[in-house]
């Protein structure tokens, strides 16, 4: 019986002193983090929630996320984490869909009223029973009426809670994943499958409680990479997460020379901004000093980059490859071996990978193409409340990935195309079937397709291919304003064309790949 919130605890009781986030001017220790989360488990409590409830969070990289994160898992209550982008029928959707009991949703900022549509989304939401809000200014009220201000409930509540054992099997996080066939859908992380994974990357970057790295964490943390690479890995090392609610380049070079950072993990888009805002303002020697770690993922990085940020940091970026679904570590660059630029590596401890057909057989034979199929204890329980979706997915333990690649004579593995029609906009995985649908729903538009088109600092930008309905007066940029109130910042389409006609096939089918 274990329960992931120990991963706080255990470094809250052995290094309770030590640093464990910072923000700014807020700097945390462990004890700190700790007593705020138990403040959380016994509001949860007084509620009536607890174990096999279902409670979202939509928090950026801020001292909050972590503290309301484990506080929900001292209750035996799952965590979903919701992305800070979404838009009010976003989170309604997640909300409903995943039978959150509770909800606790950051203000935002003007720019960003996260609370606006956190409540929006609420409202739509029969079961949903509690709406909690971070304000920005922790002394002000909610800013919404109605809703409960996070810092007034959690006031008079305890600063110590007897966390509820869980069973390792039970569910500790539904990470929500679009699918290319229809909505996006929950895979449900048992305990162990986050745990397990954060004792392997313990193992891969020989990550160790007695020399506690410092962590700049620039991925989200509602992410499953930034959640358990850095939030779980580091907290189990009691390790300092130096905090970046939002990814600027120059921002995170001066927080890497000012607070002594040892651990970098980031998608190549942030590799490539890092390099390009280096300036004579730069201790490049300072930071290379300290840098011990460089991690990538969510897509593969240009062998140019890999080689620049050597040459000038003295750090070579690992690459390694997983999804939500996988945990998310599922293949990644073994340290003792030379780094093979291109390379997703090879499977990690207590993992298997193997290149299947459509029929779900091996597919035999050095850089012969296959799908990634993987089985292990980083594996999803399933997709929540889906069984047909996930048999689908999943066969004999094994889980197929819909990523196309090929594996080298060493067994190092190498991608070679992505699940059918997925978009990756800067790291975020984009499906254009979501998207269609949302254009779909406007007046005017009559049919939609969605691909993705090369982007110098995204890697991919998402266009989108219109036909009007007769006699529709519609702006190509009126459609794309349209679209940015209906979908999150990384989701709606920068570019429309309109077309009087879409290649298709004999029964129908748009074909993308004459889209271009």
């Amino acid at each position: 019986m274990f329960n992931l919130a120990s991963l706080l605890e255990d470094s809250a009781r052995e290094a309770p002193d030590r640093e464990a986030v910072v923000l700014g001017d807020t700097r945390m220790t462990y004890a700190q983090v700790n007593g705020m989360a138990c403040k959380v488990a016994n509001l949860l409590v007084a509620r009536g929630l607890g174990p096999g409830d279902k409670v979202a969070l939509s928090c950026p990289n801020l001292p909050y996320f972590p503290i309301i994160y484990y506080g929900i898992l001292k209750t035996g209550a799952a965590v979903v984490p919701l992305n800070v982008l979404f838009k009010g029928r976003e989170v309604g959707y997640h909300l409903h869909d995943s039978d959150a009991r509770a909800y606790f949703c950051f203000e935002g900022t003007p720019e960003l009223a996260m609370a606006e549509a956190g409540w929006a989304g609420f409202g739509d939401t029969d079961g949903c029973e509690h709406f909690f809000v971070i304000p920005a200014d922790p002394a002000g009220p909610s800013p919404i009426e109605g809703a409960e201000s996070f810092v007034a409930a959690i006031d008079d509540q305890p600063g110590t809670f007897e966390t509820r054992i869980t069973e390792a099997t039970d569910t500790a996080v539904i990470l929500y994943t679009s699918g290319t066939t229809g909505q996006p859908k929950g895979a449900e992380l048992s305990h162990a499958n986050i745990a397990f994974n954060v004792l392997t990357c313990h193992r891969i970057w020989e990550l160790t409680a007695s020399s506690p790295d410092v962590h700049l964490v620039a991925l989200p943390l509602f992410h499953s990479f930034g959640q358990t690479v850095q939030l779980n890995a580091g907290f189990a090392m009691a390790a300092t997460l130096v905090l970046l609610p939002r990814f600027d380049a120059e921002q995170a070079l001066a927080l890497m020379q000012s607070e002594n950072v040892t651990f970098f993990a980031g998608v190549p888009t942030m590799y490539w901004g890092l390099l390009g805002a280096l300036d004579d303002d730069v201790d490049v020697a300072k930071i290379a000093g300290n840098l011990r770690r460089a991690i990538a993922g969510g897509a593969s990085l240009p062998v140019e980059i890999i080689k620049e940020f050597k040459d000038r940091f003295r750090v070579q970026i690992l690459e390694g490859y997983g999804l939500s679904e996988t945990s998310p570590v599922a293949t990644f660059s073994p340290l003792q071996h030379d780094p093979r630029p291109g390379s997703i590596g090879t499977p990690i401890w207590g993992v298997e990978v193997r290149l299947i057909d459509d029929d779900w057989k091996t597919v035999e034979g050095a850089d012969e193409v296959g799908e990634i199929a993987i089985r292990g204890h980083n594996i999803m329980k399933g997709y929540y409340q889906r069984p047909d979706e996930t048999e689908a997915v999943m066969r004999d333990g094994w889980f197929r990935s819909g990523d196309l690649a090929r594996r080298d004579e060493d067994g190092f593995y190498y991608i070679v195309d992505r699940a059918k029609d997925m978009i990756i906009r800067g790291g975020f995985n984009v499906y254009p079937r979501e998207i269609e649908e949302v254009l779909l729903s406007h007046p005017a538009v009559s049919l939609a397709a969605v691909v993705g088109v090369p982007h110098e600092r995204h890697g991919e930008e998402i266009k989108a291919y219109v036909i009007k309905n007769e006699d529709a007066e519609l702006e190509e940029d009126e459609l794309v304003e349209w679209s940015k109130e209906q979908l999150a910042s990384y989701k709606y389409p920068r570019v429309v064309e309109f077309r009087d006609e879409l290649p298709m096939t004999a029964t129908g089918k748009i074909l993308k790949r004459e889209l271009t």
